[in-house]
C-alpha cells in the first residue's frame, strides 16, 4: 500500500449507506482514469458496499484496512 500514491482524499466518517458510496462516485469522477481516491468511513456496511460498487463499475478496489472502526479504501479509476 506504501507504493500507492492518492490523487485524493475522502472522508466519509459518520455517514451510513448510501451516502459513503454517493460521494465516493462522486469523487472518483473527478479524477483521471488510473488516478486513487483514499476513501475513510465508520460505517461496517461500507465494507460490502464498497467491494460490489467497486465490482460493478470496474474501478479497482486496491486495499481495504481496518483501524478501530475506522475502515480506509484505496480505490484505483478504471
Amino acid at each position: 500500500m506504501s507504493d500507492v500514491t492518492c490523487k485524493m482524499e475522502l472522508d466519509c466518517s459518520g455517514l451510513n449507506c448510501p451516502l459513503p458510496i454517493l460521494k465516493t462516485k462522486k469523487a472518483i469522477d473527478s479524477l483521471q482514469s488510473g488516478e486513487v481516491l483514499k476513501m475513510t468511513a465508520t460505517d461496517p456496511g461500507s465494507v460490502n458496499d464498497m467491494a460490489s460498487w467497486a465490482k460493478r463499475t470496474g474501478n479497482e478496489l486496491v486495499s481495504h484496512t481496518e483501524s478501530g472502526n475506522a475502515h480506509t479504501f484505496l480505490i484505483r479509476k478504471k
